[in-house]
């Protein structure tokens, strides 16, 4: 027989259904299926044996019925990643829990791209990598510093729900923080890693999500943490969204265009520092004090407006006139370089593509994400099934829109931001550090937009040094440059030495 809706009241059930799949026994109750591999990499001349273990460990709940217990019943199965290195001392070891974003993505990015002991070779900007790519190890990995643990939330990569669960139950802000927190602390608990200094890393929405936990595993679990890693940081969707009535993102990605027509010629030899810092100080005064006039805006001072901004967007007069001062950032990878018929990446403005109509109004795909896609999809299918031993019949969902429609009911209609949340893990916590790592050439998450929330947090002076930023030459994934997957991991490193320390 089915086994019985625990969500329905005692005395009102329904009569249950005979189960013709699997007539006479109950579904099979779910189970971790982790897989431990040992391995080892050399790094500076340091050889560190560390023990790999993938699969999915399954969440549950406790469930009550009229108020009395029914049991702790699984919800979800997630699926992650953990190194852990050999013989290290607990207490002395930090341990990072990192992810990354969409939301609907899963933990490739930072996993093999950056952090992990092995690493994607995907070419760059210019220099693809050509089909079936491959793998190498990763001499800058972070398991040199601190053990690491990917998690991929519900519906991405391997993890999901179990039989009879709604996956949009785990799709939305608040459910979310929630699922992910609950394999931290099951991970912390079952590893014996409540001593050990912990560090959240996310990229993208992950940074939104790392902000977040960050409060809620302070007042859930009482589970303090040493620093935050955010990488191509939103904590405000208010400052990246292009909405009607938002003028705020317009200024805010100005310099990142700005860096973009750099790269691509259109400022001569300018140096890439003279550039953006014009163009911080045009979107820090004038050009918000322009927007914010309107129809006020005499003709004589929107004629110098549109002549600045052309000037430092790439684009002509014309163009910017007919917006009416406003470049919409995907309209603005469309039409940078649309007299060469080519159109730059979102993600990575470096990457240039083609599209089938050089006339459209908006690209029809980034072509900084197709650079990375199917490099980073072959190397994780073949990482976790043939180095790793991992086997599941799965397709990996590397980034998925099944998650949509992402749920934000928490948040009341108001704009959509974890800064206050931040601030609060602060203050509570003023040993808590954060590191943001930020791409000029990301056109997904603006520079510009991480640095204008970060100066508005809600925290006292003597803790704004808590909070260190560092720029790269790249875009949204900047460790796809090798140039900035160096620095990156040396500045990363750096972090968590200084923020392990007693």
């Amino acid at each position: 027989m089915a086994a019985k809706d625990t969500n329905v009241k005692a005395g009102n059930a329904p009569a249950e259904p005979e189960d013709t799949t699997s007539k006479g026994e109950d579904t099979p109750e779910p189970t971790d299926d982790l897989v431990s591999t040992a391995h080892s990499i050399t790094v500076r001349r340091r050889k560190l044996n560390y023990t790999t273990t993938t699969g999915r460990i399954v969440l549950r709940r406790e469930v009550l019925t009229d108020g009395a217990f029914d049991g702790h019943l699984p919800k979800a199965e997630v699926f992650l990643t953990a190194y852990t290195l050999d013989g290290a001392d607990p207490a002395e070891r930090p341990v990072t829990f990192a992810f990354n974003g969409g939301p609907g993505s899963s933990s490739v990015w930072l996993h093999l791209g950056l952090f992990g002991p092995r690493r994607v070779l995907s070419g760059d900007a210019g220099d693809r990598a050509t089909p079936p790519y491959g793998l190498a190890d990763n001499a800058e990995t972070l398991l040199a510093h601190s053990d690491l643990v990917f998690i991929d939330p519900v519906s991405t990569g391997y993890s999901r729900p179990v039989k009879g669960e709604k996956a949009g139950d785990f799709h939305g802000f608040k459910a979310d923080l929630e699922s992910v927190g609950e394999v931290i602390r099951l991970w912390t608990s079952r590893n014996g890693r409540w001593m050990s200094p912990k560090f959240l890393a996310g990229e993208s929405y992950g940074t939104l999500r790392a902000a977040g936990l960050a409060e809620h595993l302070q007042t859930r679990y009482g589970m303090y943490l040493n620093g935050l890693m955010l990488i191509s940081s939103v904590l405000d969707m208010g400052t990246i969204r292009f909405t009607e009535g938002n003028d705020l993102p317009y200024a805010l990605f100005l310099p990142t265009y700005a860096a973009i027509a750099h790269y691509h010629g259109l400022h001569g030899d300018r140096p890439l520092a003279e550039v953006v810092a014009e163009a911080e100080e045009f979107a820090g005064r004038d050009y918000p004090w322009a927007l914010n006039r309107g129809h006020r805006l005499a003709a004589d001072e929107r004629a110098d407006i549109v002549a600045r901004l052309a000037a430092l967007v790439g684009l002509s007069e014309d163009y910017v006139d007919r917006v009416n001062l406003r470049v919409e950032h995907v309209r603005f990878f469309t039409e940078l370089l649309r007299h060469r018929r080519q159109v730059v990446g979102r993600l990575d403005g470096r990457f240039l593509g083609w599209d089938d109509d050089s006339g459209r109004e908006h690209f029809t795909e980034d072509p900084s994400y197709a650079a990375i896609l199917g490099p980073y999809t072959a190397a994780l299918n073949h990482y976790l099934h043939s180095e790793l031993g991992y086997a599941n019949d799965l397709p990996y969902e590397i980034l998925t829109g099944n998650v949509h429609p992402w749920s934000y009911k928490e948040f009341e209609g108001a704009h959509v931001s974890v800064a206050e949340k931040l601030s609060a893990a602060m203050r509570a916590n003023p040993h808590l550090k954060v590191h943001v790592a930020l791409g000029y050439h990301d056109g997904a998450t603006a520079y510009y937009a991480a640095e204008h929330v970060l100066a508005h947090l809600s925290i006292p002076e003597e803790l704004r040094g808590n909070i260190e930023s560092a720029y790269y030459e790249a875009g949204h994934m900047m460790y796809v440059h090798e140039p900035s997957r160096l620095q990156q991991s040396k500045d990363l490193a750096a972090f968590v030495k200084a923020a392990s320390a007693r």
